[in-house]
């Protein structure tokens, strides 16, 4: 199997995540890549259930299936394979280097800021759920996750034009997505993909489909909407601020163009400081 098209895109990766201000990437050999199952029918691939980056439950490694049927000895599409891992690990590589802090509270571990996320000792996060019919976001969780698939995307489709690599067919969706080009007629029609526990590839579709529409497409409208002409410069400074942890810049670039306080006033949720029914002032560093 070819893997230069991973080589070069880690490469490429290397570059502009230092650029962010992420110098560490995730080790390869804090990657594992599933690539056979014993069950039946079985399919992989980025969207495959409970894939991703575990910091605290697996000590720092990623878990990662081979993209498409996981029966046989080698991918059916194995340049589109290699270009859903390289889309895996730059998505990862941001997760792991994001900003982190930790508190014991009760003789537990509890995560009180993961990049521009911030969480309270009882569960308590930042901001509230996006309503479901809603077509930006101002849950900052969406947008950290958003802004590190954009980028994983982004890397992921200049790998595959340096190395000439299309698909069709179903492959010709999964090929779009990891590259980030899902158009508007792609939406609809995963959309409405069913979700058939019997078939894997086609549930694989109908996941596919809620994580452009929940996580991408939301994320897209807000970098127009928020950073208008600006956009592609709101989108790197909510990496380097994710990375960092030091939310002075963005919060700055925010009041400047949107009044003070524009952070808190998009994201936090009403209920995040209460505590029997009045304001604990206790996690103002956010707000400030």
């Amino acid at each position: 199997m070819d893997v230069s098209p991973f080589n070069d895109g880690r490469d490429l990766l290397c570059e502009r995540y230092a650029e962010l201000g992420l110098r560490h990437l995730l080790p390869l050999d804090r990657v594992l890549v599933a690539v056979r199952s014993t069950r039946p029918g079985a399919f992989g691939g980025f969207h495959h259930p409970n894939q991703g980056y575990r910091h605290l439950q697996m000590q720092m490694q990623a878990v990662i299936t081979m993209y498409g049927g996981m029966d046989a000895d080698a991918p059916e599409a194995p340049a589109l394979a290699v270009l859903d891992l390289l889309r895996a690990y730059a998505h990862d590589c941001l997760h792991y280097g994001s900003y982190r802090s930790y508190q014991l509270h009760g003789g537990e571990v509890v995560r009180t800021q993961y990049g521009l996320n911030f969480r309270r000792h009882d569960g308590r996060s930042y901001s509230a759920p996006d309503r479901g019919a809603s077509p930006t976001t101002r849950n900052i969780g969406v947008v950290m996750e958003g802004a590190c698939d954009r980028e994983a995307r982004s890397i992921t489709r200049s790998a595959a034009a340096t190395h000439g690599i299309t698909s069709t067919g179903i492959d010709g969706f999964a090929f779009r997505d990891v590259t980030g080009q899902l158009n508007s007629a792609d939406a609809v029609e995963l959309a409405g993909a069913p979700e058939d526990p019997a078939s894997e590839s086609t549930a694989y579709l109908a996941s596919m489909g809620r994580y452009e529409a929940n996580v991408n497409a939301r994320y897209r409208v807000f970098l127009t909407e928020i950073g208008q002409v600006e956009a592609e410069d709101l989108h790197s400074m909510i990496l380097s601020s994710a990375i960092s942890g030091d939310m002075t810049l963005l919060c700055a670039w925010l009041d400047r163009r949107y009044g003070p306080g524009t952070f808190a006033a998009m994201f936090m949720s009403p209920g995040y400081l209460s505590l029997g029914g009045s304001m604990d002032h206790g996690g103002l560093m956010l707000a400030s």
